[in-house]
């Protein structure tokens, strides 16, 4: 497929459409892409600005900036890329010297390219090092935690963060698991999960290593920390009637959208354009289902 000079790598983001609507563009707006990710939301906002508008597009990860740069290359005069997480957003603004934008996107939480690439660590899925680090210059990998963390710190990262309820029992197994032998593979962590939990369970709809893979992957990368200072910068760069879409993929995080929202909107900073979550259509999670769990919230600007 070819779109737009886009190769065949391009897919189509969650909630793509529901994205474009929501942030009311016009040609020649600015726009921040906070998670550019795969570039499939970026590309629908840079056909929608047209060459008078300007795109900037952040990520943690260095992969996604490349394969940005590479997907995008025919909007080079509408697009500047910049390596860095979204919680440092007014900096990155500053330094370009623009003090306010028409929208900002924020697309939470792991893409279908890291899950994708076993060298990352992120999928109980495939065998490969147990890493997550979604910013490689991150010092502290998922395998540092499992290994180096006492029982009571693993179960606290499990029943906060993963919302697991087998977490002290899973932080046991671990525990007892590494004494002889270091864990430090996804399959490693995966199978020690899945062999010690009844049939009913491991064979059952959702993996059983999967609260404890979303648990270790927010402990590595500060997700939750890095959310609730992307968002207050998000709203103090929008000019008035301004844009912000944010997509979440559980709980934890669209829990923190929500209450910023109704905040900041008694406050009379925005006004909450979803009362309720934008959730994908039934033909969409038939084409894609890691769409199933997306939850987007809007706000404007007053």
């Amino acid at each position: 497929m070819k779109r737009f000079g886009v190769s065949r790598l391009w897919h189509e983001p969650v909630l793509h459409q529901e994205v474009l609507e929501a942030l009311a563009l016009k040609p020649g707006a600015v726009v921040v892409d906070g998670t550019i990710g795969g570039a499939g939301h970026a590309l629908g906002i840079l056909e929608r600005i047209g060459p008078s508008g300007k795109l900037i597009g952040l990520d943690q990860d260095e992969d996604a900036i490349r394969r940005s740069q590479e997907k995008l290359k025919s909007f080079q005069a509408q697009l500047i890329l910049r390596h860095t997480n979204f919680k440092h957003l007014e900096t990155t603004l500053h330094d370009l010297k623009l003090s306010a934008v028409d929208a900002v996107l924020l697309d939470i939480g792991v893409s279908s390219f890291q899950l994708e690439d076993e060298t990352r660590g992120f999928s109980f899925r495939l065998s490969g090092p147990l890493d997550m680090r979604m910013d490689k210059r991150l010092e502290v990998r998922a395998a540092d935690l499992v290994n180096q963390l006492s029982e009571t710190e693993l179960a606290d990262i499990f029943h906060k963060w993963g919302e697991e309820r087998r977490a002290r029992q899973y932080a046991r197994w671990i525990v007892e698991a590494r004494v002889p032998q270091a864990i430090t593979t996804t399959s490693q962590l995966a199978e020690l999960i899945a062999s010690h939990v009844p049939a009913v369970v491991r064979y059952g709809r959702i993996h059983p290593a999967t609260r404890i893979f979303q648990a270790l992957r927010i402990a590595v990368n500060q997700e939750l920390a890095a959310l609730p200072a992307g968002l207050e910068q998000a709203v103090r760069v929008l000019k008035p009637l301004g844009r912000l879409a944010v997509i979440s993929f559980h709980s934890l995080e669209d829990r923190i959208v929500k209450q910023s929202f109704v905040r900041w909107e008694k406050e009379g900073l925005i006004r909450r354009c979803t009362k309720k979550p934008v959730r994908p259509s039934e033909a969409e999670v038939a084409r894609n289902s890691k769409s199933r769990s997306a939850k987007m919230r809007v706000a404007e600007k007053r």
